[in-house]
């Protein structure tokens, strides 16, 4: 059905023929948050070649994921559809598992329709979805994402023993990490020169745990408070119970367990080495894209899937709707785009697909939910009347605007923040008279359609139904202290 499928979408008229169109340069980063030099996330962040690629083009200061999980964040923005929409919540199914959307047309197949050579290297879709045998999403694959070297033994004792649940520094080389491996091979295929016009995906693995660093990146932060990020205590006082639901029992640790066992500096410090490092790794590709002659010809796009909290609102990961878990890397750089801006405007993840479809001047896809960010590629003060709205779970949807964030959880409980006057998203104004109308133009923006998640579901998935709170299969009962938190 989807070669059939590609088939008629190649043989739609196009203004530009294949050799024309501009290469495509596709760098994921998984669980980066804002920690990046461009954005302003972290004082101290050194991420020179990232900040090179901003410089070159338009970066998206206000860009959110769909989903503040990997497989449902993914699924959105290679698909160009919402989790609401997909019923796609968890770290399983993969979509093409779900009869409705096995035959989606994803991003590289779009492509691979209207003349691409599409490569892919690393992690793309979440896990090992779309490298299997049967699995029909690129034609050329490369090594696939991992954590490389490892230690004998977890440096961190952590109250859940996940064995990704790790951090610090151990003897060990650059070379030996996964993530370099990733970037040898995407620099080897562009030495070689891929076929034109090309799509090479390339999905780093780091910052993700475990954050394991080589001593040169850890020695580039220093071990103080500095390295720490500004929090509120007592900044969920605020909130309602049911913001814990959506993050109830994770592998990730509290706030509370990295100042207790004395590991909140040496987290920190890890996550900023490895982002330092995935940002090496990046220059290296943009290396060999330069010393090949191919900046002129290819669109760069860099993004990550989600956020990622290091102490703020007392807990550790992703999976909230709060800014440090929606917020992320996205801009774009190359033919079209203007250089050296910054929008402001709120920008998804979601709208990457049809952005690219404009750029490269491909026939439109039915059905994608996203919207071009062209206009604001060309000029970064130009309207947008859409926010960027994130889902995590049936019933739990942050909208985000230009100055606002509202909270909507499954239980009808709300937030609101006026970042304006409170960029940490400290203090929850959601009763305060002087905001309700525009608290009410924000919930007329909650998704529509709002499915619930399909069969085949499970890590991370919450259900309401009847006053009843389903995490994971087990009941959250009211008095059931919050874990890691309460006694």
């Amino acid at each position: 059905m989807r070669k059939i499928l590609f088939l008629c979408l190649a043989l739609v008229a196009t203004t530009l023929s294949a050799a024309e169109k501009p290469n495509i340069l596709f760098i994921a980063i998984d669980d980066q948050n804002d920690w990046i030099g461009c954005l302003g996330g972290h004082p101290l962040a050194k991420t020179p070649n990232i900040d090179k690629i901003a410089e070159r083009g338009t970066v998206f200061l206000n860009a959110h994921c769909q989903a503040p999980l990997c497989n449902p964040s993914r699924t959105s923005l290679m698909t160009g559809k919402r989790p609401s929409t997909t019923g796609v919540y968890g770290l399983a199914p993969w979509f093409r598992q779900v009869p409705k959307w096995k035959d989606l047309v994803s991003l590289p197949q779009h492509l691979e329709a209207n003349g691409y050579s599409t490569y892919s290297t690393g992690k793309i879709y979440h896990g090992g979805y779309g490298r299997r045998k049967n699995d029909d999403e690129f034609q050329t694959l490369g090594p696939p994402a991992g954590v490389g070297a490892r230690p004998k033994e977890k440096l961190v004792k952590t109250p859940a023993p996940h064995p990704l649940v790790d951090w610090g520094v151990f003897p060990h080389k650059d070379e030996d990490k996964q993530d370099y491996v990733v970037a040898s091979w995407a620099v080897e295929q562009i030495e070689k020169g891929p076929e034109d016009p090309f799509f090479l995906s390339v999905g780093f693995f780091l910052p993700h745990v475990p954050c394991y660093t080589t001593q040169k990146w850890y020695d580039l932060y220093p071990d103080d408070d500095s390295v720490l990020p500004l929090i509120k205590r007592n900044d969920r006082d605020d909130t309602p119970r049911s913001s814990w639901w959506i993050h109830w029992k994770l592998p990730e640790p509290r706030l509370k367990f990295l100042e207790e066992a004395n590991e909140w500096h040496n987290l920190c410090r890890s996550y900023l080495a490895c982002t330092s490092f995935v940002d090496h790794q990046i220059g290296r590709i943009m290396t060999a894209l330069d010393e090949k002659g191919l900046r002129d010809d290819t669109i760069i796009v860099l993004w990550s899937d989600h956020g990622w909290h290091i102490g703020e609102k007392e807990i550790t990961g992703k999976n909230t709707l709060w800014d440090d878990g929606t917020r992320v890397p996205l801009m774009f750089a190359g033919p079209g785009i203007s250089a050296g801006e910054k929008v402001t405007s709120p920008a998804e993840l979601l709208d990457i697909y049809p952005t690219l479809i404009e750029l490269c001047d491909l026939p439109n896809v039915d059905g994608l939910e996203g919207h071009s960010l062209v206009p604001q590629l060309k000029d970064p003060k130009a309207p947008r009347k859409w926010p960027a709205i994130t889902t995590h779970n049936r019933g739990n949807h942050g909208i985000r605007t230009e100055n606002y964030r509202y909270i909507h959880y499954v239980d009808g409980a709300e937030e609101f923040y006026d970042l304006r006057k409170d960029p940490r998203e400290w203090n929850n104004i959601i009763d305060d008279p002087d905001y309700q109308s525009i608290i009410a133009e924000h919930r007329q923006w909650l998704p529509k359609v709002d499915v619930e998640m399909v069969p085949g579901s499970r890590a991370r998935v919450l259900s309401y139904k009847n006053g009843k709170v389903i995490w994971e299969g087990e009941e959250i009962k009211p008095d059931d202290p919050i874990p890691e938190i309460e006694e």
